[in-house]
């Protein structure tokens, strides 16, 4: 009985360790066969193959040789790592470009890929036996989610998406304005090596249009002033012996006399001269001359320049716009020595990019330029004359409000240039002194004002719009040939409605 308690004894503390051991075994038979084998296609950071994903670590769940001999994918960033857990031990590791990718091992089942550069490679797993573990496609892209990350955070209200195109960005969504959307992709293009590797697939909800008008007013006064006297004188001394002398003013500043009164007169007074052939032994009456110029002129200028060209462009979009010719000038010459011929343009000239921003503020990079053809720069070469330009430029960026002016240039000039010739000594003579010099006086002033008046615009009925030719009426030939008028009289019906207070109709001046 002792003997049969010990057995008993010896049996219960063998099934109470049995029953420790199932304990243990079992649950982890279980957990294992519980354990969920995820299928992934395609992930951000691991590869669409039998295995299981966790943050950065790939880990192989199952020794499947068909699923070892199929290619799978994973996407990585440059410059980031994933971990790869394979289900034996790897004895060779293949990467096709080690440029774009590299494999760091640090157990024989847990190996290292890093993404050194943006490209396509795999790498090829074998075991000691040579058998493929696995067949992993790697693709190297752009840090894309941390892009759509930072968009994230400075346009919370904004459905914007950055995605990975080989070693672009392509950011896509719709933004409110043409600002909103310069602002997405300067943020983008802290992602990328260059600013052209952004693809801008953003759509503007908003259809701003901006009507640029600009004003260049000019007023330009001219005095110039002449007056000199020119004195030419003849000495005849006898016996073939002649002396002239004479005085030649150059008006300086002008370059010439420019015109009005010329005057002259000249007076002859006999005198002795000595001639020994003559019939009073070697005395004779000789001539002598004297003759006098003058010159004077004064010359009041007015010119008013007036340009208002008007320009309508989308927002964020640059326009163009020129009112005038083309003048052609010589730029050198051929093989066969004829003179090549470029044109160079002139007139009233617009040119903008309007960018619309927040509460109706518009953003202006602008150019205008108003330009004539002008004989005083013109430039005279073997007998062609080439004409100069006289133009008022202006380049700036500006912002103001819809309907807000802004005078962006203006030029106040005044020149004023004198000269005096004559001769050295008699010219400061008092009084008299007049008669051996030339005055050459010239005065310029210039008033120049640019200003520059944006709009926010939309299209209208053309009901609308009135045009510059609307009612125009041609005169007959009654008109033309007895009346001497250049155009029909007529009188346009007011709409319903409305009423006109004054005359109204075509008026031509």
């Amino acid at each position: 009985m002792q003997m049969i308690s010990q057995y008993k004894n010896q049996g219960r503390w063998l099934g109470v360790l049995g029953f420790l051991l199932l304990g243990v075994v079992f649950p982890l038979q279980v957990s294992r066969a519980a354990e969920p084998v995820l299928a992934i296609k395609e992930t951000v950071a691991a590869p669409p193959v039998t295995m299981k994903f966790d943050g950065s670590k790939v880990r192989i769940v199952a020794d499947d040789p068909e699923s070892a001999a199929a290619r799978h994918q994973i996407k990585l960033e440059r410059g980031k790592a994933a971990i790869v857990e394979l289900p034996r031990d790897a004895r060779d590791i293949l990467v096709s470009d080690p440029a774009v990718a590299d494999a760091r091992v640090r157990t024989p089942r847990q190996i290292y890929v890093i993404g050194t550069a943006i490209g396509a490679t795999n790498m090829i797993f074998f075991d000691e036996h040579g058998g493929q573990i696995l067949n992993l496609e790697l693709l190297v892209q752009l840090d894309a989610k941390g892009a759509t990350d930072a968009l994230q955070r400075h346009f919370p209200d904004s459905n914007l998406a950055v995605e990975s195109l080989n070693n672009n960005l392509a950011i896509s969504g719709r933004v409110p304005n043409v600002a909103a959307s310069e602002q997405a992709l300067a943020i983008v293009r802290r992602f990328v090596d260059k600013p052209e590797n952004v693809v801008n697939l953003l759509a503007v909800e908003g259809d701003d249009q901006v009507l640029l008008k600009v004003r260049v007013s000019e007023m330009q006064r001219t005095v110039i002033k002449q007056l000199g006297v020119d004195l030419f004188g003849t000495l005849n001394r006898g016996g073939g012996s002649i002396s002239r002398f004479g005085t030649s003013n150059q008006f300086n500043v002008s370059g010439s006399l420019l015109g009005g009164l010329t005057a002259g007169a000249n007076k002859t007074v006999p005198g002795p001269g000595g001639d020994p052939f003559g019939p009073f032994g070697g005395v004779s009456i000789a001539t002598n001359s004297i003759s006098g110029v003058l010159q004077a002129l004064e010359r009041n200028g007015l010119a008013r320049v007036l340009a208002e060209p008007s320009l309508t462009a989308v927002s964020g979009e640059s326009a163009k716009f020129l009112a005038g010719g083309e003048f052609p000038v010589p730029v050198g010459r051929d093989r066969d020595g004829n003179i090549t011929i470029e044109f160079k343009p002139f007139g009233v000239g617009l040119g903008f990019t309007p960018v619309v921003l927040s509460d109706g503020r518009i953003n202006l990079r602008l150019s205008t330029e108003v330009s004539q053809i002008s004989n005083e720069q013109a430039v005279t070469l073997q007998g062609l004359v080439i004409p100069g330009l006289s133009v008022r430029r202006a380049e700036t960026s500006v912002e103001l409000p819809s309907g807000g002016s802004l005078v962006i240039a203006g030029l106040l000039q005044n020149d004023i240039q004198k000269s005096i010739d004559g001769i050295p000594g008699l010219k400061d003579i008092p009084i008299l002194g007049a008669l051996f010099r030339s005055n050459d006086f010239q005065n310029n002033e210039t008033e120049l004002v640019i200003v520059v008046t944006p709009y926010l615009v939309k299209g209208v009925n053309e009901d609308q719009l009135r045009l510059p030719t609307d009612g125009f009426a041609p005169a007959g030939d009654f008109d033309s040939y007895f009346l001497g008028r250049l155009n029909g009289i007529y009188k346009r019906r007011p709409n319903p409605g409305t009423s006109l207070q004054g005359p109204y109709g075509y008026i031509m001046e």
